[in-house]
């Protein structure tokens, strides 16, 4: 079968999901990947990939998001994803010529709508639509947030035909066709488990920041700088040492080998990385972002025991101390929180591709071209 699989290119968070499924996909099926951003930089030079438009977070001088900026330069992406403007006929153009039969999207949007459009069987499997296609679960504090945020990916998404949802922590679906499951462990962590297996943590601290060239301000790496002990810092432009900290390229291999073996980890809060820490019984000082389903990442970990929510706008070495300080708390509720979601995610996934290529797409059908195979054995006549 033909498949698109949409990525959201902001941040590698999404990439790292989608790593961890799709060497499963493509021993069945051909699969061609839709994405953009820090996404395409991971999967293009693994997969057959087509660059596509990106909507984005932008930044203020001070480190946080800029709703004017935000807004402004977002206006075309949006106009073209709402008008069907170039960026939407390119992806349907890429999907007739390419005989696509079926889309997997992970918070994409572009994919998820020229699916619509073409009335193509669509997957959505991402972390995000834990807030639209789940009861809501959100604190107080964000529940107002969070309601909006759920109102508008719907809209912006639309109603797949099945959902899959990998979440560090549980949640209880709205409807039927909805699936949770667990953390999406990569080989690479998977192969770092095996070698430190048992080993004591070394005494060094893991940063992570997903946009670490507008988030590591001097205020962070002042408070990265007075701590007593060393710090490997990925996601900024920097590298090399410097006093005590270590400044790192991207590296699948090298990030997961420090995540496996350091004390603790200070980091925006993605999800995919909250999972591979919990995993590897790593406390976590969260800095998340402004955007709502970080900080209900971040919300969260500190209601499951595992870690402690920071200001990434207001960071001091104090904040730090105290999460170092409450470490081993921390690490005694890892193990019943420990999962890993990828042989249900990859068997959920196989099952709904055969739930939906067994239901009669007639629309489909009548625009496969000429000659094309639209499904097992099956080709329309000229």
């Amino acid at each position: 079968m033909r498949i698109a699989y949409g990525v959201m290119g902001y941040g590698r968070g999404h990439a790292m999901r989608s790593l961890s499924v799709l060497p499963s996909l493509m021993q069945e099926h051909e699969v061609t990947v839709f994405t953009a951003g820090d996404a395409y930089d991971v999967l293009a030079p693994l997969f057959p990939t087509v660059r596509i438009p990106m909507i984005g977070y932008r930044y203020n001088s001070r480190g946080g998001h800029s709703i004017p900026r935000t807004v402004g330069e977002n206006l075309g992406p949006m106009a073209d994803l709402l008008l069907h403007g170039p960026g939407m006929e390119q992806v349907e153009r890429e999907f007739r010529d390419r005989g696509i039969q079926l889309v997997i999207s992970d918070s994409e949007a572009w994919c998820h709508r020229a699916a619509a459009r073409l009335k193509l069987p669509r997957i959505s499997f991402d972390h995000v639509g834990i807030i639209a296609w789940c009861k809501p679960h959100f604190p107080a504090e964000l529940w107002v947030a969070g309601m909006r945020d759920a109102v508008g990916y719907r809209s912006l998404m639309g109603q797949p035909d099945r959902i899959i949802i990998s979440s560090f922590y549980p949640a209880e679906p709205r409807q039927s066709g909805t699936r949770i499951v667990g953390p999406m462990l990569r080989d690479e962590v998977l192969r770092a488990s095996a070698v430190s297996r048992g080993a004591a943590p070394k005494d060094f601290l893991l940063a992570y920041f997903n946009k670490g060239e507008h988030q590591y301000r001097p205020h962070v790496d002042r408070a990265l700088r007075l701590l007593d002990c060393p710090v490997v810092v990925y996601g900024t432009p920097n590298r090399g040492r410097s006093d005590n900290l270590e400044f790192r390229a991207p590296s699948n291999e090298w990030f997961v080998n420090d995540l496996a073996s350091c004390r603790g980890v200070v980091s925006t809060a993605g999800n995919q990385l909250i999972g591979e820490a919990i995993h590897f019984g790593k406390p976590i000082l969260a800095l998340p972002e402004q955007a709502f389903e970080q900080r209900l990442n971040a919300h969260m970990i500190e209601r499951m025991g595992v870690g402690m929510r920071g200001n990434l706008a207001t960071l001091t070495p104090s904040d730090i101390d105290r999460f170092l300080g409450n470490e081993s708390y921390y690490r005694s509720h890892m193990g019943e929180h420990a999962r890993d979601g990828r042989a249900e995610a990859i068997e959920t996934l196989h099952r709904f591709i055969g739930e939906l290529v067994r239901q009669p797409r007639t629309a489909a059908k009548r625009r496969a071209r000429p000659g094309r195979r639209i499904g097992a054995g099956q080709v329309v006549k000229p």
